[in-house]
């Protein structure tokens, strides 16, 4: 709620239903209506809005790619952060800074089909480990279990809002029956991680390439869940007529870059926070919702972190030797990832997973 209020110093307005009253819904897992949301169903592009409001004063340097966290050792032997290796249309660069915080979000984009933007490849994972900083429960890859199921489209696809089902909507098969009946006392508002099995459990008994979401019941449908009302008639969907075809996407890694619940490293000088953070609170299932708390809070308290590192550390200055990086094919690793390494898992899977020659196949 504290963080909600400084977004609102900031410009963010969430509904309400009264003046000063804020609309609250349920979603997966959670026992109680403690959603705070914004246009229905936009509450990521409000929260967006308010922060790129507040960065507008910021020096942002776009189209500049981090290639490398650059560090060093002083006389001591303590390595810290002295700056960021960057590319732009320029060519290759250097970033001189005493603080950096990782902010690359997630990693969906290693399967076929993800919820991500087309930023989510994992990079800033892979900064991490380049600079010798400890990853963490990487396996916890969380799937929502209701992306819009398009049997033509791989990439970034709609998600279609768990509080659909907040709001009374049911997931069934081709022919009619409960998905998740008998599963979880829960049943379709089950955690994650139990719903997106069941679905998967379910096409695999059936060979359907999808299951269904009845979100026939909902008032008002087209007002309070624009997004998703809008997704669906883009694919030829009337949700308001039509159960909506579904299926379990890659959304969430609730593993990544370890840190500590103000977003600092094992070195200093290195921050992170949001997706590609492993702060420990989500385990290994992430509960609806708790994303944006968390990269607010740690966004928050990482920023103040990394300011006050800056004032003490001042801005090292070191020579650095650009090391070359191989690019693996994206497209072999998202087939591979999405074959043997999505919603339901085995030994069998993961060791035909760790055969694939990736290297037989990278690029310069």
């Amino acid at each position: 709620m504290v963080e909600a209020c400084g977004l609102l110093a900031d410009g963010a307005r969430f509904d309400e239903t009264a003046p000063g009253q804020w609309a609250l819904t349920r979603e997966g897992g959670h026992s109680t209506r403690r959603i705070i949301h914004a246009g229905g169903d936009a509450t990521g592009a409000e929260v967006q809005r308010a922060l790129d409001h507040a960065a507008a004063a910021l020096d942002i340097r776009r189209n500049h790619t981090a290639l490398e966290v650059l560090h060093s050792s002083d006389l001591s032997g303590e390595s810290g952060v002295t700056g960021v290796l960057v590319h732009n249309p320029d060519g290759i660069g250097l970033v001189h800074a005493p603080a950096v915080i990782l902010a690359t979000g997630g990693l969906g984009h290693l399967y076929s089909a993800t919820t991500n933007p087309e930023g989510s490849t994992g990079d800033g994972i892979a900064l991490a480990l380049w600079a010798g900083v400890e990853v963490t429960d990487i396996e916890f890859i969380q799937f929502h279990p209701t992306m819009l199921f398009d049997p033509r489209g791989t990439g970034r696809r709609p998600l279609i809002t768990e509080a659909l089902r907040g709001e009374g909507a049911v997931l069934r098969d081709a022919r009619g029956d409960s998905v998740t009946a008998g599963v979880h006392p829960l049943g379709d508002l089950a955690p994650r991680d139990v719903v997106a099995a069941a679905i998967e459990a379910r096409l695999r008994e059936t060979g359907d390439e999808c299951v269904f979401l009845d979100a026939r019941g909902v008032e008002d449908f087209a007002r309070r869940f624009p997004t998703v009302n809008a997704a669906c008639r883009a694919a030829g969907i009337d949700p308001t007529r039509d159960p909506i075809p579904v299926v379990p996407g890659a959304h969430y890694s609730c593993g990544g870059v370890r840190t500590d619940v103000f977003g600092r490293t094992s070195l200093p000088g290195l921050f992170a926070a949001g997706e590609v953070a492993r702060t420990g609170m989500h385990g290994a299932n992430r509960l609806a919702s708790n994303s944006l708390l968390e990269g607010l809070v740690v966004g928050s308290r990482a920023g103040r972190e990394a300011a006050g590192h800056s004032v003490v550390a001042g801005t090292p200055m070191a020579d650095i030797e650009p090391v070359g990086r191989e690019a693996m094919d994206r497209g072999l690793l998202q087939r591979a990832m999405s074959r043997w390494a999505s919603v339901v898992r085995d030994a069998e899977g993961l060791a035909d997973l760790a055969d694939v020659n990736f290297d037989k196949f990278s690029t310069q």
